[in-house]
């Protein structure tokens, strides 16, 4: 059987990352949450995701400097990162495109949206519905 896949979601919304565990943990992910950037920076070295989701909009360190620290460390450049913002204008995907995301997702998320993404980014994934036990 294999690994699930680690995704990490990073949001000061306690709901959005509630949401986001409930719909991907029925995908069959382990899913590792953190409020902000910096409580996800310390994560991403102990937990390794495999692709990160970030809200855009988070007090202390946003989404768009989040995604530029992962994405200028040599360790984690490589882990695709998901910007989710209930704003998508154009500077907004823009300013996403310049910090290195690798998608724009708009809030609110489905759950096919989220399964998505992880399809395009990340090779092999294949959802593992959770058995009822």
């Amino acid at each position: 059987m294999q690994q699930p896949l680690k995704v990490m979601v990073i949001d000061d919304s306690r709901t959005i990352r509630r949401t986001a565990q409930l719909l991907l943990g029925e995908a069959g992910c382990e899913v590792i949450t953190a409020s902000d950037g910096f409580d996800a920076l310390a994560k991403i070295v102990d937990h390794a995701p495999q692709i990160i989701f970030v809200d855009v909009l988070m007090p202390r360190l946003d989404g768009y400097q989040t995604c530029a620290l992962i994405k200028h460390n040599s360790a984690f450049k490589d882990i695709p990162v998901i910007l989710l913002s209930s704003r998508d204008g154009v500077f907004d995907k823009a300013r996403g495109r310049v910090v290195g995301s690798d998608q724009f997702l708009t809030k609110p998320f489905s759950k096919q949206a989220l399964l998505d993404a992880l399809r395009a980014h990340v090779p092999g994934f294949v959802e593992q519905p959770q058995h009822a036990s």
